[in-house]
């Protein structure tokens, strides 16, 4: 197997859920386009709809990347043809045409977002991707969900996202594992590690120099400057790293 330290993980640097701009939406089909021509891998979410339809996209709510209120989950795959991304013609993608559109021309990091039970959405990933002729990795906050991988599609590389995560919105217990990785070895066990950007170096990240180091979200050379010392990788967004 390629040393994962020689492979696209670490190499080729990542745009955060596609290269995007004020033109191009997020996690649209032009923003992959954009991050190919650049020669970049795609960062993308991938979430469950009510009918069971695997679509990329990031938040809960619609309200921010569409001219609709309500919430992704409730969604069918028939209302992804009336829903528009804000200042675009563009609509929500399933991950399927996502799959069909890139066609391997650059690596895939795909994030699976799943607050719930784990093994639908899973599930339904590992049967889109199997096939696959092209590079990509799984990621998650959820370590179950990254030990349903390791069971079930062992040869997927899959990367534990992890950070102080202050802005966001959860139990105790659960911000205080992802921020020193608690579950890495006996549940998660992966294959590199994806840590907030801003509280990196720190000692939760040294105690797996073994595994790569990807820093998110970079957001400005500034930024990229200061952590690239201490990481392998990064996921960027609002600017183009120059190395």
């Amino acid at each position: 197997m390629k040393d994962i330290f020689d492979s696209w993980l670490v190499c080729q640097p990542i745009a955060h859920r596609g290269l995007h701009d004020k033109d191009i939406p997020e996690n649209s089909l032009p923003a992959f386009q954009n991050a190919i021509d650049n020669g970049y891998a795609i960062e993308l979410d991938v979430q469950m709809i009510a009918d069971g339809t695997l679509v990329v996209f990031h938040d809960d709510s619609l309200s921010r990347l569409t001219n609709n209120d309500g919430y992704l989950k409730f969604l069918n795959k028939s209302d992804l043809e009336i829903l528009t991304l804000k200042g675009s013609k563009e609509k929500i993608p399933t991950l399927e045409d996502v799959l069909l559109f890139i066609k391997g021309q650059t690596p895939i990091l795909i994030e699976i977002k799943n607050k719930g039970k784990v093994g639908q959405l899973e599930q339904k990933v590992i049967d889109l991707l199997k096939d696959y002729k092209g590079e990509f990795a799984v990621e998650s906050f959820n370590p179950y969900v990254l030990q349903y991988f390791e069971r079930h599609a062992p040869n997927f590389l899959r990367g534990q996202l992890a950070g102080f995560l202050k802005k966001e919105k959860l139990p105790f217990f659960q911000r205080y594992a992802l921020k020193r990785m608690l579950l890495n070895r006996h549940v998660s066990k992966p294959d590199f590690i994806a840590y907030e950007a801003k509280y990196l170096p720190n000692r939760f990240v040294r105690k797996y120099k073994n595994l790569p180091l990807i820093a998110w979200t970079v957001k400005s050379q500034q930024e990229y400057l200061r952590v690239v010392k201490y990481c392998d990788n990064v996921i960027f967004e609002d600017f183009e790293p120059k190395i």
